[in-house]
């Protein structure tokens, strides 16, 4: 596939970038409510610990377990993501993303939008 330039487009950054994202709303949140912040990637280990504070997180758990995995599945050779594994994992983080940002009590849209 090509994006245009001839290059294959970076799924495999996309996966990363979104389970990321997801991990800093996680923290920010811990963070926010004066609650430990581990040094994991483990979203579900974090989902715990916000759960604990806020049960809200929970709607959060199916998009989270689809992210964990790509914490480090990706960042080395063998294993490459493709289009559709991109694509959920970008409506996987929206869903994570809008949550964080109405318990933080931010703007559901940033205006880096």
């Amino acid at each position: 596939m090509s994006c245009g330039h001839g290059h294959r487009p970076n799924y495999d950054a996309v996966c990363f970038h979104a389970q990321q994202t997801a991990e800093k709303y996680l923290k920010a949140f811990l963070q926010e409510r004066a609650a430990p912040v581990p040094r994991t990637h483990n979203l579900i280990e974090l989902l715990e610990l916000c759960l604990a504070v806020d049960m809200t997180f929970e709607l959060m758990r199916r998009p989270l377990v689809l992210l964990d995995r790509y914490a480090v599945r990706y960042r080395y050779p063998g294993e490459s993501a493709e289009k559709d594994e991109g694509r959920a994992a970008v409506q996987a983080v929206k869903v994570v993303r809008e949550i964080a940002r109405a318990r933080l009590g931010l703007p559901a849209n940033a205006a880096t939008d």
